[in-house]
């Protein structure tokens, strides 16, 4: 994992944390190493649930079945460029 597209960084946890962490590894058969996939795939999940509520938070006052009409319109447009219409033979 040390290449050029990474960065060091220094985390600073309470002693009952690491422990319980490192068992939990353990016990999924990962190894020391691996506290650093484990707090890159924490620290993702966690952006992505934020963005999540916030999306959430900012569409609360507008109705479901509007919401619902703007999705149905961004995957049709999505799916028409990315599997565009071929023609059908006559």
């Amino acid at each position: 994992m040390a290449d050029n597209d990474t960065t060091r960084w220094t985390v600073t946890v309470s002693r009952e944390t690491d422990l319980a962490l490192r068992a939990f590894l353990g016990s999924q058969g990962m190894r020391k190493g691996d506290i650093s996939k484990f707090i890159e795939d924490a620290v993702r999940w966690r952006m992505f649930d934020q963005n999540v509520q916030a999306v959430k938070a900012r569409n609360a006052d507008i109705p479901a079945s509007e919401l619902q009409g703007a999705i149905d319109e961004a995957r049709a447009a999505v799916r028409a460029e990315m599997w565009p219409a071929r023609p059908r033979p006559a």
